[in-house]
């Protein structure tokens, strides 16, 4: 067996728990017979996660494994929908039905990205009014405002990417010094950057234009969507691991663990609706194998959202 410790990633950034899990994800693809496994574990006063593989494997056997996997992400059918999840219901479930059929025990990525989607039978509204589009999924952060597309990211991420960004994402601590202009999914606290927030507008700030961002923790993250299954509640999309609550917004609670888990159990433990509670019931959690749960609330600014930082729960 071989383990890695994934000292660049901090388990309490919303990001970096999502680059955690889509490197597990990706792996357990690159690496489909050797028990691709995640635990956490705390290091430089974080939870830090550890990557274990069933083989002998060096650095530079991961990052080129994990980079030809990543690419693969580019011919998925779920990311070439357009540059927006603005997809009328009628297609979404053309698109969905067709993934479905197409999936095999062995080869499931293009559905389980469209589950992670959305759902042809939940509408967005205008003005209280459907508008006959895909309700959004909780990590929708962008929709062309500003030029940001959310599937247009994914893609761009997919070809900019290269095994240099993966290895600073995952083995480094993050100095944001990639450039962040078209190149961030908005899921680190670190994108909320509005300008009360700011000594200047950062709409002009050439600076940030050129740093800003970390490229490899952004595409990892992405191969975590398809742990986040959506599902129709009411009348009301539902995203894994969100629960709106009333007087606080639209909260995302996620676990950390001590054990070795699978890609399965852990899209198991993401969501157990213990996490869910006001205050999670720590000494049941416990029993299994969950030492820690994070919680940050999801931020809509205009036609933007971010995540704020977390706090333990």
């Amino acid at each position: 067996m071989t383990g890695f410790d994934l000292d660049g990633i901090h388990g309490s950034n919303p990001l970096g728990f999502m680059a955690a899990l889509g490197t597990v994800a990706a792996c357990d693809r690159s690496f489909p017979h050797d028990a691709a496994r995640l635990s956490w574990h705390q290091s430089q006063g974080a939870w830090r996660p550890t990557l274990s593989l069933d083989r002998p494997l060096t650095r530079e056997d991961l990052l080129a494994g994990l980079d030809a996997q990543l690419k693969t992400l580019s011919a998925n059918p779920a990311v070439n929908l357009g540059d927006n999840l603005s997809l009328d219901c009628a297609d979404f479930r053309q698109k969905a039905v067709l993934a479905q059929q197409s999936a095999t025990p062995e080869q499931r990525d293009f559905a389980d990205f469209m589950a992670a989607f959305g759902s042809e039978s939940v509408q967005s509204k205008l003005n209280g009014k459907p508008t006959g589009k895909i309700a959004d999924t909780a990590f929708r952060t962008m929709n062309g405002s500003g030029h940001q597309h959310f599937l247009g990211s994914i893609r761009t991420f997919i070809e900019d990417t290269k095994v240099e960004h993966l290895e600073k994402a995952l083995f480094h601590a993050w100095r944001y010094d990639d450039p962040v202009e078209k190149h961030t999914m908005r899921w680190d606290p670190m994108d909320d950057v509005r300008y009360a927030l700011r000594w200047q507008n950062p709409s002009g700030d050439r600076e940030r234009k050129q740093t800003g961002s970390v490229w490899g923790a952004n595409r990892l993250a992405i191969e975590a969507l398809p742990l986040f299954p959506t599902a129709p509640r009411h009348t009301a999309l539902e995203t894994t691991g969100f629960r709106a609550r009333r007087g606080s917004g639209t909260l995302w609670t996620w676990p950390i663990w001590e054990g070795d888990l699978t890609v399965d159990t852990i899209r198991s433990v993401l969501a157990l609706a213990e996490l869910q509670a006001s205050e999670p019931n720590r000494d049941g959690l416990v029993r299994h194998g969950i030492v820690e749960v994070f919680r940050c609330k999801r931020i809509t600014q205009g036609k933007f959202r971010n995540f704020g930082m977390a706090i333990p729960v």
